[in-house]
């Protein structure tokens, strides 16, 4: 059972990780196509359903902040989370390492790398609490100060992890190139 107060922070730290994501790709949906397509990991005809992966997204970032979707939109997000490190880990197998992420927006041109397959399964692993039986006790305004103060937290240090491990990979693939 997961205390309510931190059930509620984490399925808000991931309705707007997933809402966020959703609203990049929809920003460019035909840019988001044509990093899907470049993934090589289903068939070029089935890209054309891109734009269900945003979707998907939104209905899960909304599934996460609904009671009775909850744990449904958790093992969901989950899955999406796995599947998206399967693709990128996949494609490092290949020794595809010059693909585009797709993970910052029509413009984030990142390439992608093993960290990212990290991230996306610790994230998979944090978002499986939030489908768990919730405890029964009321919200107070401690309770509401702490999820806004630990949503807003959070979404910082995902950004900073990100920022930081994406300017020290893309150095590190810099240094490996002037070998």
């Amino acid at each position: 059972m997961i205390d309510p107060a931190i059930g509620t922070l984490l399925a808000a730290a991931f309705a707007l990780l997933f809402g966020s994501a959703a609203l990049h790709k929809l920003l460019g949906p035909g840019r988001f196509a044509e990093v899907l397509r470049a993934y090589r990991v289903v068939p070029p005809a089935l890209t054309r359903l891109a734009l269900l992966i945003p979707l998907l997204e939104l209905a899960v970032a909304a599934g996460l902040l609904a009671g009775a979707a909850r744990s449904a939109a958790a093992a969901a997000g989950a899955a999406l989370l796995v599947t998206y490190a399967a693709a990128l880990g996949v494609n490092l197998a290949r020794g595809r390492r010059d693909l585009t992420c797709g993970c910052g927006g029509p413009n984030d041109r990142r390439p992608i790398a093993p960290w990212m397959v990290w991230r996306n399964l610790i994230l998979a692993a944090l978002l499986a609490p939030v489908g768990l039986r919730w405890g029964a006790r009321p919200l107070d305004a401690a309770d509401a100060i702490t999820i806004g103060a630990g949503t807003a937290a959070a979404a910082f240090l995902y950004m900073s992890f990100d920022t930081l491990l994406g300017r020290n990979a893309a150095r590190t693939a810099l240094m490996n190139e002037g070998r």
